[in-house]
């Protein structure tokens, strides 16, 4: 298998998971320990206090706690009746470039907690729902499921941090050639499987765990082209088509089945990317 594929692993990337919960503490937690495997605590709701290696440290939702094997800690709870809200994820089994095996690397600044961005925070609000209904159904494969989950979320956080760190030095996110040309092609197979819907860049970038601007980076440097422009010369594509096969088809109806809920809209763009209007495109395929 190609090198190029282990970017933040030392091999393959199999964690094995160990457990997740999510519950509201109102309580201070007493027991002030430490364990031989990773755990990430997800602040998911409400204001309160971790109690880390002997510092206490102000959390509130959105925020993401790294607690390494060996780390003591201890939750104390919320500043109100609700309490706080948290997550968490026990892991091991896992190397990460740069970092001692069977350890997870340390924030900006070898920190403990980061504050998750709007989207990071949305995607892994996201994945921890998931994994705890996942985890109270007992469904058929469910240890593979979790697994699945988890790894998203440690590729999610690994993402923001190199994210976070190129755009501090002033320069984007680098990623391999390899790791390029698959995005690339997984947005061209989204457009043309979903082309009649209504699409957007923040809802590719979404699916995809990454940010608008890295989705038209990436694509414009693998392609020369934004991907809405793939997406209008897609749809001007599948247009055309219909209007050859069955020209007696209403423009209203070929705009709504190529994504365009405007006709006129639709109209414009056709005749820009043809020179002429689709009404005399189908007169021309009639006769």
């Amino acid at each position: 298998m190609c090198k190029e594929m282990y970017d933040i692993t030392e091999g393959d990337l199999n964690p094995e998971f160990l457990f997740t919960c999510v519950s509201t503490r109102t309580e201070e937690e007493q027991n002030y320990h430490a364990h031989d495997f990773i755990e990430f605590a997800v602040i998911m709701g409400g204001k309160g206090k971790f109690y880390i290696d002997g510092k206490d440290y102000e959390v509130e939702e959105g925020d993401f706690i790294l607690l390494n094997p060996g780390t003591y800690h201890r939750s104390k709870a919320g500043y109100s009746k609700e309490g706080l809200k948290e997550c968490y994820i026990a892991f091991s089994g896992v190397s990460f470039k740069g970092c001692k095996s069977g350890y997870f690397p340390s924030f900006k600044g070898n920190g403990k907690i980061i504050k998750m961005a709007d989207r990071m925070k949305k995607n892994i609000f996201q994945i921890c729902t998931v994994m705890n209904k996942e985890a109270r159904e007992c469904s058929a494969g469910r240890y593979f499921m979790l697994k699945a989950y988890l790894i998203q979320i440690l590729c999610l956080v690994v993402r923001e941090q190199k994210e976070e760190k190129q755009e501090g030095e002033g320069k984007g996110y680098i990623f391999q050639s390899t790791g390029k040309k698959y995005v690339v092609q997984q947005i061209m197979k989204y457009m043309e499987e979903n082309y009649r819907e209504k699409i957007s860049l923040e809802q590719i970038a979404a699916n995809m765990y990454l940010s608008s601007f890295y989705i038209a980076k990436i694509f414009k440097s693998e392609t020369g082209d934004t991907p809405i422009n793939y997406l209008i010369r897609l749809r001007m594509e599948k247009a055309k088509e219909i209007l050859e096969i069955s020209p007696e088809e209403p423009i209203k109806e070929v705009a709504a089945a190529v994504g365009y809920s405007d006709a006129y809209h639709f109209s414009k763009l056709f005749k820009k990317h043809y020179g002429i209007s689709p009404l005399y495109y189908k007169k021309d395929s009639f006769s």
